[in-house]
């Protein structure tokens, strides 16, 4: 993985992680995550405007990938209802590289150095630390049975789209349907609380759509690293945002307990750049 790659990834996990946090610090979740939708359907128009159109084999693609993400919204929501974002987001978050490795080993046929695997299993084991005390922490059992959840919804997608990205011939084109796509959830999530969407805030609505160009922008830049280096590795060094997500929960909305949840990310981290130092 060249060095260009490796920091686009580690960017885009920061951006992710602080538009979870935006998600995480709303009033009304699922408005918010009806705007986060909207903030990906505009530049996804804009990509399209100036892009190749992406082949018919990549259809199928961005089909599956946009009925999964609907799976996605619902279960985050449910998660961030009834847990810490240093709780939910890395049970979410650190759990997928592993299954979307042992994906793409099975139905992409990508096989990991050990060392890589070493490193997948040391940001797992960062998160079975944070999960430790999950009864304990407050987070309802239907909370951490939606966090897992998360989990497994985003390895699906993101196997999905990283194959789909691949055949598609037009990456930017492919980004920009798959945005587009979203169009549903924001048609579904605003027709459905047009009241409630009508009682917030003009800031409050602003700071929905930033969240969701903020989050757009993570996930494009995540995909073109799919086209460059294999799906486990980006997928887990992504996971850096773990240790971004942590350090929100502690020091934005005063989460605990802080040793803790420092020292799961830590150990995730050292799990990543186990991986970033081999050459894949």
């Amino acid at each position: 993985m060249s060095l260009s790659i490796f920091l686009i990834v580690v960017f885009a996990a920061f951006l992710h992680a602080l538009w979870n946090a935006i998600v995480k610090g709303a009033g009304d979740r699922t408005i918010v995550l009806g705007l986060v939708a909207a903030g990906h359907v505009i530049p996804g128009f804009a990509l399209l405007a100036f892009s190749a159109a992406p082949s018919s084999a990549a259809i199928p693609y961005i089909v599956a990938s946009t009925v999964i993400h609907w799976g996605y919204y619902a279960l985050l929501s449910i998660a961030y209802r009834t847990g810490d974002l240093s709780i939910v987001y890395p049970i979410a978050r650190g759990l997928s590289p592993v299954l979307i490795a042992v994906g793409a080993l099975i139905w992409v046929g990508e096989e990991l150095p050990l060392v890589v695997w070493l490193g997948v299993f040391a940001v797992s084991a960062g998160i079975l630390l944070l999960a430790r005390g999950v009864f304990t922490s407050g987070i309802s059992r239907a909370g951490l049975v939606a966090a897992v959840g998360v989990a497994v919804v985003i390895a699906s997608y993101s196997i999905v789209d990283g194959v789909g990205v691949r055949v598609s011939g037009s990456p930017t084109g492919y980004i920009g349907w798959l945005f587009v796509s979203e169009l549903f959830v924001v048609v579904f999530v605003f027709t459905s609380r047009w009241e409630r969407l009508q009682n917030m805030s003009g800031r409050a609505i602003a700071i929905g759509l930033f969240g969701g160009v903020v989050s757009g922008a993570a996930y494009g830049l995540v995909l073109y690293a799919k086209t460059q280096a294999p799906l486990g590795v980006v997928s887990a060094l992504r996971e850096t945002s773990v240790i971004f997500a942590a350090l929100m929960g502690v020091f934005w909305f005063s989460e605990g307990p802080r040793r803790d949840r420092l020292l799961a990310a830590l150990i995730v981290g050292l799990g990543i750049a186990t991986i970033a130092g081999v050459n894949v």
